[in-house]
């Protein structure tokens, strides 16, 4: 099946530019790729040799411009979507989260104080149809199209909290908080 090669299902505005520049980098790649496959067997089938050029002014010029155009054009997008995925304005939302070995903690402190633990299921707990590895006992929950900011860190050693549909991927360090903004676009379970 093919459908597990490509990214899941973008759940936030983030992730779609994040997709879109995928193929946009693809693109410039295969483009690049083109090109230079072309000009090697182009000179490697050409009969005609010049051994006594020296210098050709216009080639040079040209092959140290356009790498430094296509490199400009591979980073403005890169780094308009990292200014975007580091700007967070004004949360509706704030979530703490503490990595702990083997389980998550999530305190929402806005509203109530509601804390919780949660821990991967084990292999023979799965009902059928669930995600081995990607099953916990309590979902963290957040509202659809509400800006939320998650305040990370870890209790014990370095985790990597993320959620590939909403292209947010952070990690969480003891003794350092680190911060992430997102907002979901549409409902359902990531």
């Amino acid at each position: 099946n093919w459908g597990q090669v490509m990214f899941q299902d973008a759940a936030s505005s983030v992730m779609l530019q994040l997709i879109s520049f995928h193929d946009h980098t693809l693109l410039v790649l295969t483009l690049v790729l083109t090109v230079v496959g072309y000009a090697l067997l182009a000179l490697m089938m050409n009969k005609h040799l010049n051994r006594y050029i020296l210098e050709a002014q216009t080639v040079e010029t040209v092959w140290t411009i356009l790498p430094a155009l296509i490199l400009l054009v591979l980073a403005l997008p890169s780094l308009r979507i990292l200014y975007i995925t580091d700007e967070i304005s004004q949360p509706s939302l704030t979530i703490k989260t503490i990595g702990h070995q083997w389980y998550w903690s999530y305190e929402y402190t806005d509203f109530m104080n509601v804390e919780m633990d949660s821990y991967m299921l084990p292999t023979s707990d799965l009902a059928p149809g669930d995600y081995r590895l990607l099953e916990v006992d309590n979902r963290m929950v957040v509202p659809m199209q509400l800006e939320i900011r998650m305040l990370i860190t870890a209790a014990d050693v370095i985790h990597s909290w993320t959620v590939p549909a909403l292209g947010v991927k952070v990690d969480a360090v003891p003794g350092r908080l680190n911060q992430i903004g997102f907002t979901t676009t549409q409902p359902g379970v990531f």
